[in-house]
């Protein structure tokens, strides 16, 4: 039986917005969250630019939620690196607004981060009593961000993740497979080290800490340090390509704008503490990303 709008509503107790939500981790965030019984206000950008004061303001007067889940930003390295005015706006202005906001309706905070705010110099798994220092505008901005949610927000969650990949994402790893079958020519980069996380498994960790109430810094990954081209490679021999050829390159023969860390796998000592298990290594969330992409391809 078909429930109308209103019986649905009369269930779902608990709100949450999500900014982002068009994105590949807002995506899955709102799915899960909607699975639970949470009633989701799931905002793209088009409807909530997260740098409008205003616009912030209506969508809290709208969804009136107990849990605001931040996954707007823009990731794009080298543009940021271009307009430092707009990546400041969008990755630290944004989560101010929001954690100001968050406050006033009393809601907690979920704000997702970045590994880019270290160096990748330490040479061993980086864990949050490291130091941040940030290379580029985007990493600077991003740990702006941070520090905007820990000064400003009474109750939350920040998140730093890496490599983020999952069905219908624009990054290199969501995506290697189509390009290869596309016949385009595959470079990646084998000097870069970081860990790969599988959306759903990062949307289920973040839902995990909302149901426990344990606000603070998280560090989460799949688990596993890898680069992007034993990443690839991985990804085509289980979607049947091992066929398909892939340039290595180093990032600085790649010549970007923006310089990247080298170095930046995570550990969350917070989860150890709270006796939450590790996530899946990152074989085996691309195993399973792969046997989900294959069963969703056209014939």
């Amino acid at each position: 039986m078909v429930q109308s709008p209103e019986q649905r509503d009369s269930k779902a107790s608990k709100r949450a917005l999500i900014t982002g939500a068009t994105g590949l981790l807002g995506r899955f965030m709102a799915g899960r969250l909607e699975r639970a019984g949470w009633r989701v206000f799931a905002f793209p950008h088009a409807d909530l630019d997260v740098t409008n004061p205003e616009n912030v303001r209506q969508a809290f007067a709208q969804g009136k939620p107990q849990l605001v889940i931040n996954c707007a930003a823009t990731t794009d390295v080298d543009r940021c690196e271009r307009e430092p005015s707009w990546a400041y706006a969008v990755n630290a202005e944004g989560p101010r607004l929001l954690a100001e906001q968050c406050n006033d309706c009393e809601a907690d905070l979920v704000h997702i981060s970045t590994d880019y705010v270290f160096d990748g110099l330490k040479g061993d798994l980086y864990t949050q009593e490291d130091e941040t220092n940030p290379l580029s505008v985007y990493a600077q901005t991003k740990l702006s961000g941070e520090v905007a949610v820990r000064s400003e927000a009474r109750r939350f969650y920040l998140v730093r993740t890496s490599w983020i990949f999952g069905p219908g994402g624009k990054n290199f790893g969501s995506r290697v497979v189509q390009l290869a079958r596309s016949g385009a020519r595959i470079r990646a980069v084998t000097d870069q080290t970081s860990i790969p996380t599988y959306a759903p498994d990062l949307a289920e960790r973040i839902e995990e800490l909302v149901n426990l109430g344990a606000h603070g810094l998280y560090h989460i990954t799949n688990t596993g340090p890898t680069n992007w081209f034993d990443f690839a490679r991985l990804a085509l021999d289980l979607a049947e390509l091992s066929d398909i050829p892939i340039e290595s390159v180093s990032r600085e023969e790649l010549k970007q704008l923006a310089p990247r860390p080298l170095d930046t796998p995570m550990r969350c000592i917070v989860s150890e503490n709270l006796g939450l298990p590790a996530l899946r290594h990152w074989r085996d969330a691309v195993e399973e990303f792969i046997r989900e992409y294959e069963m969703k391809s056209p014939e």
